[in-house]
């Protein structure tokens, strides 16, 4: 079961091929050698399912002979000879009927290593056909390929923009798309094809972790377009994906998203295997669904919440028409060089469609100004997307102006009956002095197990329970998507920082105020007894 309709792959319904072009592909592509062929002369061998795809992409043209597709998103799993395919395409617009005269086709990684293995494998295939040996220079230092009568030149790059920008290449094949950590170097070579007619795209990867990645963003594109949403028959969506309810132990499902499976590769007996292992080790489970089932996890490799639950309380709210309710706030503080977040579990008003002790969940996040570039090339997260959104406030300055974050604060009381504002003395002292002078009902809030224990357990039965409101506050989404929690044997938990894959400020915030707010809302003021205005104490 998957997710998008790839039956045209595996039947024999016939495909556009006008003007002979996806013919010609494929016999290019037929007449290749493989060290590595088991075929007579070490043919190389393109099985069906690639001879679809090679026909449905340069088969269908236009009028005018140009190729309708501009573009290949293809998500599938490892060990279906992906780098294999690459190099012959490669070699299809380098040396074959694809070729520009002086023209540039190249691949890209993320990293040299990665972009070399289309490289290498290509050179493999010349030295195996006396034909290409004659009409080829290979330059493997250099990473270059180039066809001496047309001039036509193939180039490995890896994910360096400096020698991407001002390259007008006619094709380019991307590997691995979600292990790019920063955008540059696909937006440079995008932009190169979009000057050269008849150029094409094509992407191959793996899936993925989490959604602030240029990789999700075109992923999210192919899917809306598999799905008839977004209409862009230049786009073809190629997605060997396991449907979310899918079993992933099936081995029905593994055929249906892995295509080579069908010609021996991925070895099933190492799928069985590496199931069996997965089957007591819930991170090696997330990672046979990624690497093998085409399924995009969400933030951390082994997240503490399901975000497709998270998801169902996006529903968008006005605060405007939740003035005067009650409110509990959590602040986190920790570090005023990247994010610092305050969190207002809102209670919303009874409604007897609706559970009892519900929350909105209002959120502002803060970030520096200065370095906030550079901090989205670290993070792999938009900031400046969520800066101009107003989901993210930058303050000037290479730290966080906590003058800021207190007005923010002290709005929110103004606008809320406010009955608790959590914070972490550690981090804090000054602005707590601050609030609780003002008799603003400030209380301390310990960052250990025990105090984290209820809130989490609180926060987690509020989101199961569909009882917490955020309006899908991407800051917000993307640090629960990444809490990692350090559990003690009595099964207590607490957010971990250290062990969570990036920046989780904002779900902290958010589980202070939930936790206080559902304390509350049973009688139970549990490890808090007093305001700070009164001299903390704890029980």
């Amino acid at each position: 079961m998957t997710t998008t309709n790839l039956g045209w792959i595996f039947d024999d319904s016939p495909l556009p091929d006008p003007h002979g072009k996806g013919q010609r592909a494929v016999d290019f592509i037929k007449a290749l050698r493989h060290p590595k062929s088991n075929l007579p002369k070490k043919a190389f061998a393109l099985d069906p399912w690639m001879e679809r795809i090679v026909r449905r992409i340069y088969g269908d043209t236009l009028p005018n002979g140009q190729r309708r597709i501009k573009t290949v998103f293809m998500l599938i799993g490892r060990g279906n000879r992906k780098t294999t395919l690459a190099a012959a395409i490669e070699l299809l617009h380098t040396v074959g009927p694809e070729r520009v005269p002086q023209g540039l086709a190249v691949s890209i990684a993320n990293d040299r290593d990665q972009a070399r293995l289309t490289l290498d494998e290509m050179a493999g295939m010349i030295a195996a056909h006396p034909r290409l040996v004659e009409a080829t220079r290979v330059q493997s230092t250099v990473s270059r390929i180039t066809h001496e009568k047309s001039g036509a030149q193939y180039r490995a790059m890896s994910a360096d923009a400096a020698t991407a920008h001002g390259r007008t290449p006619s094709f380019a094949f991307v590997d691995e798309l979600h292990e790019f950590k920063k955008g540059d170097l696909y937006y440079a070579i995008t932009s190169g094809l979009n000057k050269t007619a008849g150029s094409l795209l094509w992407i191959a990867t793996t899936a993925g972790c989490g959604q602030t990645s240029i990789a999700w963003d075109v992923y999210e594109y192919a899917k809306r377009v598999a799905d008839g949403s977004v209409v862009d028959d230049s786009f073809l969506p190629i997605l060997f994906q396991a449907a979310d309810n899918a079993d992933w132990r099936d081995e029905q499902v593994w055929r249906d998203t892995n295509p080579g499976l069908r010609y021996g590769y991925p070895d099933i007996d190492g799928l069985r295997k590496f199931v069996r292992e997965s089957e007591h080790r819930p991170a090696q489970r997330e990672v046979f669904k990624r690497l093998h089932l085409g399924m995009w996890l969400d933030g951390a490799a082994s997240p503490a919440f399901d975000l497709a639950v998270w998801d169902e309380g996006k529903t968008p709210f006005n605060i405007v028409d939740l003035e005067g309710c009650k409110a509990w706030i959590g602040v986190d503080l920790s570090k005023v060089t990247d994010l610092c977040s305050v969190a207002a579990a809102i209670q919303l008003p009874a409604n007897d469609n609706e559970p009892a002790n519900r929350y909105a969940l209002h959120v502002r996040s803060f970030a520096p100004e200065e370095g906030i570039r550079k901090r989205s090339d670290v993070d792999h997260v938009p900031y400046m997307t969520w800066r101009d959104a107003g989901f993210l406030t930058s303050t000037p300055g290479d730290t966080v102006d906590l003058n800021v974050v207190e007005t923010a604060i002290r709005d929110l009381c103004d606008q809320f009956d406010v009955q608790e504002i959590a914070f972490d003395r550690w981090s804090a002292r000054t602005m707590m002095d601050s609030l609780g002078d003002s008799g603003l009902p400030v209380v301390e809030f310990p960052q250990n197990l025990a105090t984290f224990a209820q809130p989490v357990n609180e926060f987690e039965r509020a989101m199961f329970e569909r009882r917490l409101d955020h309006g899908g506050n991407p800051v917000l989404r993307w640090c629960v998507g990444n809490l990692v929690f350090v559990e003690d044997a009595s099964g207590n938990r607490r957010p971990h920082k250290s062990k969570s894959i990036d920046r989780i400020d904002s779900a902290v915030a958010a589980i202070m105020a939930t936790g206080r707010a559902a304390a509350n809302a049973s009688g139970s003021a549990s490890y808090i007894t007093e305001t700070w205005a009164d001299g903390l104490a704890f029980a």
